[in-house]
Formats: C-alpha cells, structure tokens, sequence
C-alpha cells in the first residue's frame, strides 16, 4: 500500500462519519452525503498522489464533499430552484440546533435509527453511514451474502425517500424509541475494532473501540436509567481492557494464554463497578447486561483456573432465553465444554453447523473441541476450514500455528 493510499484509508477510518454527517445535516439526504463522500474519497486517492497529502484532510474532504453534492444536485435540479442551489453554495443559515445530542455523529446515529425502518434495515444502513464499516464488513458482522447486504441498504435508503422520513435532529422524546438500534450499532462497531475482519486492517483497531465507548458513554448521559446503555458500556470496557494481551508478535493470544498482568485494572474496575450498579437495580438484566456480567466473570479470575465456569454456563442460561442466537449457544457450549467435557460441548455445537457453517469462529470452535477430544485429523480440517473464512490476520496467524502443532 501506497503512502497516499494509506493516508486515505486512516482518512476514512477517522473521517467518514464526520463527512457524511456534515452533508446530511446540509442537504438533508442521505443518498447525496454517502455518494458525495465517496466520490470525494475516490477524488482523494488521484489528487493526493499530485500534490500530496494536505495538512488538514478532513477539511479537504469535506468541503471537496460539498462541492460533489452541489454537482449532483445541479445536475439532477435542472428543473427549478436557482435560490435553493444559491442557499446551498452560500451556507448563510444558522446551524440547526443541537436538540437532545451534541454530538455530531451520535446525532446522525440517532437520525438514521428511525423506527419507521426494520431494525435489520436500519442498523445495516447507521453502520455504513455512521460507522463508516464497509459492505464486506456489515455482511460479516450479520452473517449474510455481500449483496443481500447491499439490497437491505438500498431498501432502507429507498423507503426513506418514499415515505418522505426527513432528516431531523430527535428531540430527548424520541430517545427510547431509537435507542435499542443505536446500541446494535455500536455494539458492532466496537466488535470490528475488538477483532478486525478485513485482511487489509489491522488485528485490532483501537480507533473503533475507542470511538464506540465514547459514544456509548455520552448515550449513557441522555438515557442515565437504562439499564441495557449501561449494561453496553461495562461489557465494552471489559473487553477493552484485555486489550494490550490479546495480540503479540502478530497473533491472536487466545483468553486462556493472555498475561492477564497486562490487562487494564482501571477500565476492569470501571466495568465492575456498573455491573454491580445493575445487579443493584433489582431489574431483569437483558442481552447486554449479562453478556457484561459474563465478562466480569473472566476477568474477576487471576488464572484461567480460577475462573467461575458454573457462573459462566448459569448466565449464558439465563443469555439464550433473552437471546436465543445460533451464536449465543456456541458460546454457551464453549464454557459448559469446562463444567461437562469436549464431548457433551462438541454434540451440542454440532447441532449447530446448519446455521453456522459459514461464520469462522463456529469451525474454531469445532477444532478446539476436536482437538481436546484426540481427534486430530478431524481438528485439522475444522482448522482449515476457520483459516479459510478469518479475515483477521492475527487470529489466521493463531490458527495456523494451532493446526501444525497437531502434527
């Protein structure tokens, strides 16, 4: 990869969403801040490698943003309005007011996760707009065909333009209505920062997860009594904490190799601390409740040894009646595999394969299992299988050395 190149691709890791939003809020569409921003990211790519890289990128990129939207807008208005198309060259409005959100970009979060779109629909579409993910990245995230991603993004976008949904900064009264797709955004978000999928980023983008704890915090301050905002930012800072063990000489140090001396005390005692605030509230936790409580769990243990395995299976019980996912239960399996045996985890992920056959970490799974089992031959494969489908370097790095120790 190029410097230029590089320089872009930091660009639109940092800059997207800001871009897309500022757009949005000018234009008032959607489809024009996302194409317009790409387009000014392609434009980019050819007048950085002539006159290098400017001091301010994201000006840069903006304001070439600008200039792509009016273009387009010219193009497709010859029918009319000369003082709208004035308007917006000049920009001679007051900015809109903030309303309920100062943040930029949680403000464009907010305002893509309408209720008038399906969740799929509308979390799919907040991640490309305002996560800034790319379409193979979203397709992971859901475990579904590049395309099919495509169409529900464009059916989103289609359905906002028909049904006429303006671009409006919600009041503090439309919060709770968006919030539980708000939180799915940066849920994942944060995951693609935890544990890259693309093969051309980095293992862990720290960007990501940073940027998603943020937002998550300021959420937390609107909506202070929701439980499930709560219950996010633990598990988020739970996970993050275990940050600095997790890759070493470019691989995946799995949970149970970690130096858990590395781990972050701080954000572990922060997490701690809010999941105890839930348990307190006397309240029946939801998803990200207990997926936080799970993470206590691992890092209240010193050694793998010590960790609580009857506690983990116990709360992953009390997970898939909230939350009966195909991946909840794999992970339900993983931890009954140290309670039960290999065995009884390997028939119950087994019962999974339909669901799951493409979704690597379900064939890492398989092989661990196999392989605690004697079963080398059959782990091997599974092992194949799990490096043909990751995507992270580090974690394919991990796998292959897993595979040839089997011998």
């Amino acid at each position: 990869m190029s410097d230029v190149e590089a320089a872009v691709t930091r660009a639109h890791q940092e800059e997207w969403a800001r871009v897309v939003a500022a757009l949005t809020r000018r234009f008032g569409d959607l489809d024009i801040a996302e194409e317009a921003a790409a387009e000014a990211f392609a434009t980019a790519v050819e007048r950085w490698r002539a006159d290098g890289v400017p001091p301010n990128p994201g000006a840069w990129l903006t304001t070439t943003a600008v200039r792509k939207a009016i273009d387009r807008i010219r193009r497709e208005s010859k029918r009319d309005d000369k003082h709208q198309e004035a308007r917006m060259v000049h920009d001679d409005d007051p900015p809109e007011p903030p309303g309920a959100i100062d943040d930029d970009r949680l403000r464009l979060l907010f305002t893509c996760c309408h209720p008038a779109l399906a969740t799929p629909a509308r979390v799919a579409l907040t991640l490309r707009l305002v996560g800034g993910l790319t379409v193979p990245e979203i397709a992971r995230a859901f475990l579904v065909r590049e395309t099919a991603l495509e169409q529900r993004i464009t059916r989103a976008k289609a359905k906002i333009k028909a049904a006429r949904i303006p671009y409006r900064v919600p009041s503090a009264e439309d919060l709770p209505a968006r919030v539980a797709g708000v939180l799915t955004v940066l849920y994942l978000v944060f995951n693609e920062g935890y544990l890259a999928t693309g093969p051309g980023t980095d293992p862990i983008r720290a960007e990501l997860t940073a940027e998603a704890i943020r937002l998550t915090r300021l959420v937390r301050a609107l909506l202070p009594a929701d439980g499930e905002v709560t219950g996010l930012l633990a598990l988020m800072l739970l996970i993050e904490a275990r940050r600095p063990a997790r890759v070493a000489a470019g691989e995946l140090v799995a949970l149970d190799e970690q130096d858990r001396g590395a781990w972050d005390t701080a954000l572990i005692a922060e997490g701690h601390a809010l999941v105890r605030e839930r348990l307190a509230a006397g309240v029946a936790p939801g998803r990200y409740q207990i997926l936080a409580a799970i993470n206590a769990v691992h890092t209240s243990a010193r050694d793998i040894r010590d960790t609580d395995w009857s506690q983990v299976v116990a709360l992953y019980d009390q997970l898939v009646r909230v939350d009966p996912s195909p991946v909840i239960a794999m992970n339900r399996a993983i931890a009954v595999a140290e309670l039960d045996g290999p065995e009884v985890a390997l028939a119950a992920v087994d019962r999974l394969e339909d669901q799951l056959t493409g979704y690597h970490a379900f064939h890492v799974t398989r092989a661990d299992l196999l392989r605690r089992l004697g079963r080398g031959e059959h782990a091997r494969a599974a092992y194949d299988r799990a490096i043909e489908l990751a995507g992270n370097t580090a974690e394919t790095a991990y796998l292959i050395r897993r595979r040839d120790q089997l011998g």
